[in-house]
């Protein structure tokens, strides 16, 4: 499911589609292998590619940011340049590699609908996939011939991991505060989505206005994707989401709604930490109903909203065009997406 479907914006739809299908060939021809074990691991997590959210950051984000310099012809975006298409491929198999990773941490045994490579070859071929991703995404990277781009993705990668770490450490940390949440959330999901939005503009050698403005869209975008995914991991359905639920539960991973539950005091406070699993095993309807009673979920939801808002203000930085316009439904779609 794209967060912005090819047929949603008639200026912008065919050329995204197109764009979008560069950037498979992209990645498809830097993973090929002469091992024929190592394509066949690779084309099982090529499945794992949905939203395709990071691309279309940074091809959306660097059309939006080109219309500083010269207006978008009404008759339709240029074409891609290779530094985009390459810089979407690079962050989409970053992107890849975390989820082949995070798999491994949670034990996920479902991902797109198909069983997870890890389930299915063990951790051994998943972690080592995952490292194997990550590498050809630095060798693509290097082809870009701009050291600053390889650096910034090199830091991100590594705030990534940084976020992943403090996640790890505060697991079944029945006190998380609701700012140590926002801080992993911040590391290990909107890193990397402020900085497809930030090199997309600076490729196009925008305003340094222009580029701070696409990055702090892209992260509190990335918070609000986030936030909505542990969302679905309490309330979604599986068949519908496509991936194993109710994971962050199982790992004693507290999630926004769960620490604003858990911030009550007295009887309700208990029954949110039995339901969460505390001293025994998680209750997801008994939590869904506790949540709900709570104002928990609602609280969650309106944290995305304002998050949405806020990224879509910062877009005020850029000229109006049909790619400001899509970067702003892009937003939208993260708070009704359903998998």
């Amino acid at each position: 499911m794209l967060l912005l479907a090819p047929n949603a914006n008639p200026t912008l739809g065919p050329w995204l589609a197109e764009e979008l299908s560069a950037v498979s060939s992209l990645l498809e021809a830097e993973l090929v292998s002469d091992l024929d074990c190592v394509n066949d691991l690779v084309g099982h997590v090529e499945a794992y590619r949905g939203k395709m959210l990071r691309p279309m950051l940074v091809l959306v984000g660097g059309l939006a940011a080109s219309a500083v310099h010269k207006p978008l012809d009404e008759s339709g975006p240029r074409p891609g340049s290779l530094p985009h298409r390459k810089l979407a491929t690079v962050v989409e198999m970053v992107h890849l590699a975390t989820l082949v990773h995070d798999d491994v941490l949670d034990e996920a045994e479902v991902r797109r609908g198909r069983r997870t490579l890890n389930v299915l070859r063990g951790n051994e071929a998943a972690v080592i996939l995952g490292d194997y991703l990550i590498s050809h995404a630095f060798r693509l990277c290097s082809s870009l011939e701009r050291p600053w781009i390889a650096e910034a993705v090199a830091q991100t990668t590594n705030t990534v991991c940084e976020g992943e770490l403090l996640q790890l450490a505060n697991r079944d940390n029945w006190a998380l505060s609701e700012a140590t949440y926002l801080e992993i959330v911040q590391r290990k999901t909107a890193s990397l989505c402020g900085v497809c939005c930030e090199l997309a503009a600076r490729l196009e050698d925008a305003p340094e206005q222009v580029v701070t403005a696409l990055g702090s869209y892209g992260r509190d975008v990335g918070v609000a994707f986030q936030i909505t995914d542990d969302l679905l991991d309490i309330l979604g359905d599986e068949g519908a989401v496509g991936k194993s639920l109710g994971r962050d539960l199982l790992k004693g991973k507290l999630t926004l709604p769960m620490i604003h539950a858990l911030a009550r005091d007295g009887a309700q406070r208990e029954a949110v930490a039995a339901a969460c699993g505390q001293d025994g095993e998680p209750t997801v309807g008994r939590l869904q109903q506790l949540l709900e009673s709570s104002g928990s979920l609602a609280y969650a939801r309106r944290m995305s909203q304002q998050l949405i808002d806020r990224a879509k203000v910062a877009l005020a930085a850029l000229p109006a065009s049909p790619a400001r316009t899509a970067l702003e439904d892009m937003a939208d779609t993260v708070l009704t997406r359903q998998l």
